[in-house]
């Protein structure tokens, strides 16, 4: 573990004060609770104010509560808390239907991380686990997401003088080559992965979205070569967008069509 930031750590310790109780807090108070100095609460508290981690309790002078930032981010995990379990359930019921191994990834700057996976009974399958951290443009959960991002955040991500790393000599590393892809899939709605990440496995990927009509996710059905076939990769995508969109519909969702 690296070096703890004691300003950080304070005004954190500060939030969690407000668990208990009844939720409301004045300087005196946490100065009392923390044994801080009355000027590095009053710094601190001045922070959170302006940040909207707390805000003033109408008609109780000096009182503060709770705002709506720790409410925010509170909200988020749960959509992710979500997210994963209703993309286990869903992925087990798709990789029963083909018998392959099913994941369900989230997008973290330019890498995915699988939040689920269910794996074909086949004693040759894709070796992976849930917490995986892949660089997106490998795979065909990653570029489904980078392809649902707008043009400036993709950008920012992935600038045209950005290095791509290779995982197999089938790995995109030309960012303007990605985005021909990435713009291809677009219009297709599905992202097909050839070899791209592990030499012997092929993916094909699917948006999962929130209840905004946000893509959150992707869903991929993973098959090893020897399984692989193009006669059976429209099977394969139709099956992938059916169990995104199941996923999506789980999530509150719901299709125009």
């Amino acid at each position: 573990m690296g070096r703890l930031v004691p300003a950080v750590t304070r005004a954190l310790d500060i939030l969690e004060l407000f668990l208990d109780g009844d939720g409301t807090l004045s300087a005196p108070d946490i100065v009392r609770r923390l044994q801080l100095p009355r000027t590095t609460v009053h710094e601190l508290v001045t922070t959170l104010a302006a940040r909207k981690y707390i805000v003033p309790v109408a008609g109780q002078p000096g009182r503060y509560r709770l705002g709506v930032r720790p409410y925010q981010l509170g909200a988020r995990y749960a959509e992710y808390l979500d997210l994963a379990a209703e993309g286990q359930q869903v992925a087990r019921s798709v990789a029963e239907t083909c018998d392959e191994t099913v994941h369900v990834a989230i997008l973290e700057d330019t890498d995915v991380i699988y939040i689920a996976k269910v794996d074909s009974t086949h004693a040759v399958r894709m070796v992976s686990a849930a917490g995986r951290r892949l660089p997106a443009h490998c795979t065909s959960v990653g570029k489904m997401l980078l392809a649902s991002l707008p043009e400036p955040e993709l950008t920012a991500r992935i600038p045209d003088d950005a290095e791509l790393v290779a995982m197999t000599p089938n790995s995109i590393t030309d960012p303007a080559a990605l985005r021909e892809t990435l713009t291809e899939i677009r219009a297709r709605g599905v992202a097909v992965e050839s070899r791209e990440s592990n030499p012997d496995v092929s993916c094909v990927a699917a948006p999962v979205r929130d209840r905004t009509g946000q893509v959150v996710a992707a869903l991929s059905i993973s098959v090893p070569m020897i399984r692989w076939s193009e006669e059976r990769l429209g099977e394969l995508e139709e099956l992938a967008v059916k169990g995104a969109a199941d996923l999506s519909e789980r999530l509150g969702h719901r299709s125009m069509a």
